[in-house]
């Protein structure tokens, strides 16, 4: 300070008094402070920087006007005097004057001043108790606190600070950080420290490690403050580290809470919900995690109270923080049995959890029935296992066996309650995905037999088909395709999409396929079979909105797709319409491929709308593709990207149909559908000349025998003498027939296929049908005896006039 500069002039003692145990200030000639200690601080309350450079007579508690010049009434001063306070009280001092010189050579005054008797009775006890005091509480302060000087070296250090790291005072002064801390923790301390003495502003910040060997690992929250000398520079560093341990660890236990409620159950898989439990909880909570689950529960069936003796289990899911799961003996999808003494497996049938060490006696005895286990529990090191039951709804679904081995510290009862909470959430979600599953199987059940069960026998098409139900939480859609063999060996392919998901789509699927059938039975062209479908539709809408209530159940419109196409492989030529459905593929023996340009008719339930059919030829050997809208339309990409991706797979080659449909299901789909996918490949296969016969015949009665006789020598030339005598029965019934009560052109047509086909075609559009010929009649028994010797027959309505079929059993 200034005072220790001073030259005295002398006073009565002829010495200066100890300033560092007085309180003296320094005034200049013109009556300001240059220099102020410790000592005045303390007796007046004034810091060193609310003083230094003002008026002195600021400092006095009388009027300063009567004292003149103040330089001059300091002359050898020497007496009672008052001063005033920091907080505004007087306090009556004895106050000497030394006369001095500063550097410079300039007057100036080093002022002592010491309480006087009065004063010091109603003073607070003396200063040096207080440092005592003050000496006494950092010595002994619990908390850690340490203070480090500018090379960051301890110079002083608390009990607290002693008692975490295991030394004494003398062996914390003068070490720095480095020396006693981890490397992680040293870097950040340090850091700190340096970024306050640069500063001189606090630092805060987190720090996580063991401050001493075997200890356990806590988490700090340290503050670096600086603390500065009377000319306010930084000197030294104030450090004190706070236990946030608990704190830390419930953030983190609330943290593990939230993630497993939002991660857990994303979807309703039961295999993978348990999964997503053992992915969020190891590292966090355990080293190692297995679930396992009763077998029932990955069938969608009700679990069942637990039996006493061994528990089989099968592994839903497992996780470690080491790599590949070393620690498991089994594997994900395998079964598991576990004694009837072994935690498990009373976990299982006392729906309670437990806590173990691995020297307990459960544990023990547990190793000595599955020594494999045993060996895993001991090859690595675990020492504190946790059992925890997943419960739901009251029953038991599973056990969760939760073990440490890389971290130290075993479980405690908290770690207990979090892992049941984690279980009884992630319980829940597996019972979800259970239920869902139950419900998916029972829809997939009735999806699956209201699908067809196998094509039927047909010559026309070789084909190839999926169905992909969807994988959504939606659940199972209306998509529904099917093959129908049609008269004259022609074949019609259907698909169909009803919108929307879950049982009542599914229903109402097997209904339009069923009517599909049926109308196709009656041979009708495409176009007028979708008209019936449409009225079929709204009648079906009409039903659901009279008989719903709706505060039961919301209805949606009842809307749906179809696409009928009919191939002929005698003519060689194709016949479609669509309602509402994206249209066919054709892909051409040279692998090209072309969407036909179908005309867009309404979806089936809008009605009052026509449709249109769409005639081309086929090259044999051509593809005939059909599709729902979930193979083209999906969230990756529109409608239009899918159909250009679906044109581009089909034109690569491919080895088989089913090989088409894989690598189509493959190439456009996501891995997780949303929607259902029908698809149906079709090869198409043709006829040749050998194989049909056709004669056009007269409207005379005659014809008949010609026509016997034509017919009797076509199946000698394909040897087929052995259906000769019925061929030619069920012909001469249908020339007799069309003659009778037809009308011209009249033309016999046989076609070799699996079946012989046996087709008269003549000018009338009245059906025939069968009539019950009394004992002396005539006639009236030709469609009789046409029904006993033929496998099917039926009549197809053409543009001027009727056909009427005959199918007769050959050996291929």
């Amino acid at each position: 300070m200034a005072m220790g500069n001073a030259t005295p002039l002398g006073d009565d003692s002829g010495q200066l008094p100890d300033p560092a145990a007085s309180a003296t200030a320094v005034v200049d000639a013109r009556g300001t402070v240059t220099g102020w200690s410790a000592g005045a601080q303390r007796l007046l309350g004034y810091p060193y920087e609310d003083v230094v450079g003002r008026p002195a007579a600021r400092l006095l508690g009388r009027d300063t006007d009567a004292m003149g010049d103040f330089s001059a009434a300091l002359d050898g001063w020497s007496g009672t005097t008052l001063l005033r306070h920091q907080d505004g009280h007087r306090m009556e001092a004895e106050l000497r004057a030394y006369a001095s010189l500063d550097r410079k050579g300039n007057a100036q005054w080093l002022l002592v001043a010491t309480p006087s008797q009065q004063t010091r009775l109603h003073q607070e006890p003396p200063p040096y108790k207080g440092e005592a005091t003050a000496e006494e509480a950092f010595a002994q302060c619990h908390l850690p606190l340490m203070i480090y000087d500018a090379d960051l070296r301890a110079l002083r250090g608390s009990a607290g600070a002693a008692l975490e790291l295991g030394l004494t005072q003398e062996q914390l002064r003068g070490r720095r950080v480095t020396e006693v801390l981890p490397p992680h923790v040293c870097n950040t301390v340090e850091e700190g420290m340096r970024r306050v003495f640069e500063t001189g502003e606090p630092e805060r910040f987190h720090v996580h490690g063991r401050p001493r060997h075997a200890a356990r690992e806590r988490y700090w929250a340290v503050t670096a403050s600086p603390l500065r000398n009377p000319a306010g520079q930084v000197r030294h560093v104030q450090l004190i580290a706070l236990d946030v341990t608990d704190q830390h660890r419930a953030r983190e236990r609330l943290l593990l809470l939230n993630d497993i409620s939002t991660q857990v159950g994303s979807t309703l898989d039961v295999e993978r919900t348990a999964q997503e439990m053992a992915d969020v909880a190891v590292g966090r909570l355990a080293d190692f995690i297995t679930v396992d689950l009763l077998d029932s529960l990955f069938r969608g069936v009700e679990p069942r109270p637990s039996a006493e003796g061994s528990v089989a289990l099968r592994r839903a899911a497992q996780q470690s923080v080491l790599p590949g799961v070393p620690e498991s003996v089994i594997q994900p999808g395998d079964v598991d049995h576990y004694p009837e003494s072994s935690p498990p497996a009373r976990c299982l049938v006392t729906g309670r959890s437990s806590l173990h060490r691995t020297l307990d006696d459960g544990i023990g005895s547990w190793e000595v029935a599955d020594p494999r286990r045993a060996a895993k529990v001991h090859a690595w090191g675990m020492h504190s296992i946790m059992v925890v039951p997943l419960c739901a709804r009251g029953i038991t679904l599973g056990v969760a066996v939760l073990t440490r081995h890389q971290r130290q510290e075993p479980f405690d009862e908290d770690d207990l309650l979090l892992a049941e909470e984690i279980a009884a959430r992630a319980a829940v979600a597996v019972d979800n995905a259970r239920r869902f599953t139950r419900e998916r199987t029972t829809a997939l059940a009735l999806q699956q037999s209201l699908l067809p069960q196998r094509l039927g026998p047909q010559a026309a098409v070789e084909v190839a088909s999926r169905y992909l139900p969807a994988r959504s939480r939606a659940g199972l859609g209306g998509d529904w395709f099917d093959v129908i063999p049609l008269s004259g060996a022609r074949v019609a392919l259907v698909v169909g999409d009803v919108v929307g998901h879950g049982l009542r789509a599914s229903a109402t699927m097997g209904r339009l396929r069923t009517a599909v059938r049926t109308l196709a039975d009656v041979d009708l062209p495409p176009e007028e079979l979708l008209v019936h479908l449409d009225d079929l539709v709204t009648h079906l809408r009409a039903e659901e909105r009279t008989d719903t209530d709706p505060e039961l159940e919301v209805v949606t419109d009842l809307i749906a797709t179809c696409l009928y196409l009919v191939y002929d492989p005698v003519a060689r030529r194709c016949t479609a319409a669509g309602a509402g459905h994206p249209p066919p593929a054709v892909v051409m023996p040279d692998r090209t491929a072309e969407f036909i340009d179908l005309p867009v008719g309404p979806p089936l339930g809008v009605g009052g709308l026509p449709f249109e059919a769409v005639e081309w030829e086929v090259l044999p050997g051509s593809l005939l593709v059909l599709y729902t809208d979930g193979l083209v339309e999906v969230p990756e990409h529109d409608l239009g990207r899918g159909m250009a991706l679906l044109r581009q797979s089909l034109e690569r080659p491919a080895r088989s149909l089913e090989a088409t449909c894989d690598d189509l299901l493959q190439t456009l789909l996501p891995e997780r559908s949303s929607d259902d996918v029908a698809l149906l490949v079709a090869r198409t296969r043709a006829l040749d000349t050998g194989q049909v016969a056709t004669w056009d015949l007269p409207p005379d009665p005659s014809a008949v025998a010609g026509a016997r006789d034509e017919v009797s020598r076509r199946l000698t030339d394909w040897g087929l003498d052995e259906v000769a005598f019925t061929a030619e029965l069920v012909v001469s019934e249908l020339v007799t027939n069309a003659i009778r009560y037809g009308g011209p052109p009249i033309q016999l047509r046989l076609i070799r296929d699996t079946v012989l086909i046996c087709e008269v075609s003549d000018g009338s559009s009245t059906a025939p049908h069968m009539r019950r010929a009394r004992t002396f009649d005539e006639g009236g028994r030709g469609l009789m005896l046409v029904a006993q010797f033929a496998e099917r027959w039926g009549t197809r309505h053409r543009a001027g006039g009727k056909s009427i079929w005959a199918e007769i059993g050959i050996q291929n």
